[in-house]
């Protein structure tokens, strides 16, 4: 792939989306957090104004994107101090999932809604005794011999807005059966979309140290029951469909953790450019300007990473769309936890107090290294897959 300037659609998309994250705010955020709501009102407009499912296919009411037009919505509106969680998973994983692998009837039935944003999804992959090696998967669908129906028994941890969302796109594992009617051991991944209201889809809320609109939540499906047609895409399709999530997944949090970057970057330069304790702006020393420059080289670096990843991935190489989200994520999450570090070390005692409202970041930059997957198991990832070193697990 070849680097080149913004289009100028992709100018304009930004700019709008940076007027709309501007009326809004961090103001508005962390008050929302704090009555505990949802962003609702932000999210009701951004879907209005096709932000919200601007990659989604047009004849679903979506914006005929990618990818790519997606992260610039989430970056903006990060840059902005108002990022939406909920656009990593409902129209990035799950709608892309549903547009790729989904039947028609499936495509009529959720993607409009997702589009405009009056439909919310959740994704739910992550176990308890999984973590990071999805190959360990131990949540079942089995089939109904009697009705065809699914059945899925399983548990899920640390998934968002479960709360809020009309359904939750489900990870489970199919079972194969030997002729003698003994299960082999062998598991292959498939997707599900589980309504809400589902009979034995239980959620608890976990109690969470850092705060933010979207809540998290352990999931049980005790014997949950789903009509045939709630599995979408192939049953042995396996890898392919489940990382046709995953990988806008990356890219997305990518974007998200690059405009907590920039946010917290753009307080901290307009504190260095007032602030004034001897004779000049604490901003014309260089102990405090190169740490910001460097700062804003490194979220630049990432944020081209995180476009060459978003351009593979629209044009349907997935392979190297793997290793480029990947590689996305991790620079963006760690230019993102360097650039609010810095920022809060800028404004002194000041960056601790909720008027500048950078505290708070410290904690929510870090998860940008842990989720989706950690920057250890992306090392792991580039060590393998990348350099051809061998596996140490």
């Amino acid at each position: 792939m070849s680097v080149t300037p913004e289009s100028q659609e992709h100018k304009d998309l930004r700019a709008a989306v940076a007027a709309l994250g501007k009326r809004y705010g961090r103001e508005y955020l962390t008050r929302t957090i704090a009555e505990g709501g949802h962003p609702d009102a932000l999210w009701s407009e951004a879907g209005k104004l096709g932000y919200l499912g601007v990659n989604l296919p047009e004849a679903y009411g979506g914006g005929g994107g990618g990818i790519a037009e997606l992260s610039i919505v989430l970056e903006e509106l990060g840059a902005a101090g108002c990022p939406l969680l909920m656009l990593v998973v409902s129209p990035a994983i799950c709608g892309t999932v549903i547009a790729r692998f989904g039947t028609d009837a499936q495509k009529q039935r959720w993607l409009p809604g997702l589009a405009d944003g009056t439909r919310t999804m959740a994704f739910g992959i992550t176990e308890p005794d999984a973590g990071s090696n999805s190959h360990r998967i131990t949540t079942t669908a089995r089939r109904d011999p009697d009705t065809g129906d699914w059945l899925l028994t399983g548990r899920k941890v640390f998934i968002s807005g479960v709360d809020i969302a009309d359904a939750t796109l489900i990870v489970g594992r199919t079972e194969t059966v030997s002729s003698k009617g003994g299960r082999t051991g062998s598991l292959k991944p498939c997707l599900f979309i589980v309504p809400r209201d589902a009979e034995g889809f239980h959620r608890r809320q976990i109690d969470m140290e850092l705060q933010g609109a979207e809540k998290q939540f352990e999931l049980t499906l005790d014997d949950v029951r789903l009509p045939a047609d709630a599995l979408v895409g192939d049953e042995d399709a396996g890898l392919l469909q489940l990382f046709a999530g995953l990988n806008p997944e990356r890219v997305m949090t990518a974007a998200f953790a690059i405009g907590m970057g920039r946010y917290a970057l753009s307080r901290a330069i307009a504190y260095a450019r007032e602030r004034t304790v001897w004779k000049e702006p604490i901003g014309a020393h260089q102990a405090v300007a190169h740490p910001l420059a460097q700062s804003h080289i490194e979220l630049e670096l990432a944020r081209l990473m995180m476009q060459k990843a978003a351009h593979l991935y629209d044009a349907g190489d997935d392979v190297a769309a793997g290793e480029a989200a990947n590689m996305a994520k991790y620079a963006a999450a760690e230019a993102c936890v360097k650039a609010v570090d810095q920022a809060v070390h800028t404004l002194g005692g000041n960056g601790l107090t909720r008027e500048f409202g950078l505290a708070s970041l410290i904690t929510a930059a870090r998860v940008a290294r842990i989720a989706p997957v950690s920057r250890e198991m992306i090392l792991n990832y580039i060590s393998h897959q990348t350099l051809g070193l061998p596996k140490s697990y």
